[in-house]
């Protein structure tokens, strides 16, 4: 896992470094309606990380950005997997949400900072039997997106709070990603 988070901070790291002449000439169209992927570390905080070690996170995204409107709509489908601690037992925790999202980018010449934030359902569940069940959940954050020729990149990092039935359950994922 320290090898994913490692390759993250490299990409975002060069991504940031291009030098503002480079990232003028690669310009973005504003397209309305952007498909992405992103991936990265997913950080347990609060009670979940007493729980569980650092996992994984893979997400597909559709958003949607109005012409001169900085406010735009995201749906974000999002897959987070955690390694249970070996004291409990072992095996896997899975929390899957689907959520959708108002962003707000900042004015910006080339790099765009945004804030995000919504909310949505989330399944939490375990390898090994004991089933699954079903929450209302909410995640705000922010990040970079950073126009490249054809497609942007995005780093992006967010708190989840998912509500359980007497607990809550609160992970950080922290994602590269693209969109087309």
């Amino acid at each position: 896992m320290k090898h994913s988070l490692f390759v993250v901070a490299v990409a975002g790291i060069f991504l940031v470094s291009l030098p503002f002449e480079a990232r003028a000439q690669v310009s973005s169209v504003a397209r309305p309606v952007q498909f992405g992927v992103a991936l990265g570390a997913a950080l347990p905080t609060s009670d979940l990380s007493d729980v569980v070690s650092t996992g994984f996170n893979a997400t597909a995204t559709v958003g949607f950005t109005p012409a001169m409107i900085p406010l735009g709509i995201r749906i974000d489908g999002a897959y987070n997997q955690f390694s249970v601690k070996d004291a409990l037992g072992g095996g896997n925790l899975h929390i899957t949400g689907v959520t959708g999202n108002l962003v707000y980018k900042f004015p910006s010449v080339s790099i765009s900072p945004y804030g995000i934030g919504g909310a949505g359902w989330y399944n939490v569940g375990a390898s090994g039997g004991g089933g699954s069940s079903n929450h209302f959940g909410w995640n705000i954050g922010g990040g970079i997106l950073m126009p490249l020729s054809g497609f942007d990149t995005f780093i992006e990092a967010r708190y989840n709070q998912v509500q359980g039935d007497n607990t809550s359950s609160s992970f950080v994922p922290i994602t590269f990603g693209v969109l087309f």
